[in-house]
């Protein structure tokens, strides 16, 4: 009996130790070279099925429809990713890029050094690949302005982060960003509601395939815990039995800490980590989905939608990058496809 308690001790032992390593750095899915080369096809994960049905069994809403084939990030913004930013963008932190939270309540452990006009940032070694987060609306804007226009040095101006794929001209107060909208030579972009939960919840194959509950595939209820190897359908929140995933200071897991646990279409932690702004408005204010590490597992499925003013700026936001092809691209497909049927009538006739 004694052999028996002591086996089962150490297997206690080993799976808490396995569950520290992998909190603290250990396995995680596939990550780029250079988390700063947005050219690299490891950051993204591609959305087809074009023209897919929407997904009608909730809210009384039509969502996850979206005719074109589009990329979106496989992970959430990392806190090394908005360090680059930050040192690129605000020198002269223009228009509150960055949040002194980021540092002092240590979910992103990004700090600001200098003086306006000459400001430095830099974020510690073991929060670089964890999600960003008190950033807002406006800031997500700015960042995809920013990689829309090639990424950038200088002032926050119109050819830096206040024009590209979003118009902002200095807007940050919750009416002003409410009125900024996609432009039509849109690239890099926060991903609209359809966007974003197509690529969560789609089960991909073709465009009737229908959706599941969770973005780890599945329609049941993901387990909280972190352990290597990663068994599936595991996700970073709160559950009421077992508290927290990892807990104080980090809160947030490293993205694709949960290997196996990534969507149909490949991205990882659209479940917990940190809720995800989206592009659309509801009910007046910007779109959140997804939950964080610090909500229960009812923010993760597919049936909750929810939203906040587009300037809060809060320790269990933050969000991803998607990048749509290019208008020419669009119209360019479109005259093949009807110069091809325009041929195809003629030979039947």
């Amino acid at each position: 009996m004694r052999l028996k308690i002591l086996s089962t001790s150490l297997l206690a032992v080993a799976l808490l130790v396995s569950a520290v390593n992998v909190a603290l750095g250990g396995d995680h899915a596939p990550w780029p070279s250079d988390w700063n080369n947005w050219n690299d096809p490891a950051l993204w994960a591609t959305v087809g099925n074009p023209g897919n049905n929407p997904d009608t069994r909730y809210n009384n809403i039509s969502v996850g429809a979206v005719s074109y084939s589009y990329k979106i990030g496989k992970f959430e913004v990392t806190a090394g990713q908005y360090t680059a930013f930050l040192n690129a963008m605000a020198k002269t932190d223009t228009y509150g890029l960055y949040n002194a939270h980021m540092w002092s309540n240590g979910e992103c452990k990004i700090q600001q050094s200098g003086s306006s006009g000459s400001y430095t940032y830099s974020v510690a070694s073991d929060y670089a690949n964890r999600p960003v987060s008190y950033v807002s609306w406006g800031d997500a804007a700015r960042f995809c302005n920013w990689l829309s226009n090639g990424k950038p040095s200088g002032a926050q101006v119109a050819s830096t982060t206040e024009d590209g794929s979003y118009y902002l001209n200095g807007a940050t107060s919750n009416s002003d960003l409410m009125t900024v909208i996609r432009k039509a030579n849109a690239t890099f972009v926060i991903p609209t509601e359809d966007e974003w939960y197509k690529a969560a919840y789609y089960k991909g194959g073709g465009t009737n395939a229908g959706y599941w509950d969770y973005p780890t595939g599945t329609n049941s209820v993901p387990s909280n815990l972190l352990t290597s190897p990663d068994p599936g359908n595991n996700a970073n929140f709160y559950f009421y039995q077992s508290g927290y995933t990892i807990g104080y200071p980090y809160g947030r897991t490293e993205v694709g800490a949960f290997t196996n646990s990534a969507s149909p279409y490949g991205t990882f932690d659209q479940s917990g980590n940190v809720s995800e702004w989206d592009e659309t408005k509801v009910s007046g204010e910007r779109g959140l989905r997804g939950g964080s590490f610090d909500c229960v597992s009812t923010f993760l499925a597919a049936s909750d939608r929810y939203y906040y003013s587009p300037q809060s700026e809060i320790g269990d936001m933050g969000f991803r990058v998607a990048y749509v092809p290019e208008p020419g691209s669009i119209v360019m497909l479109l005259s093949i496809i009807v110069c091809g049927l325009m041929y195809w009538n003629r030979r039947k006739a």
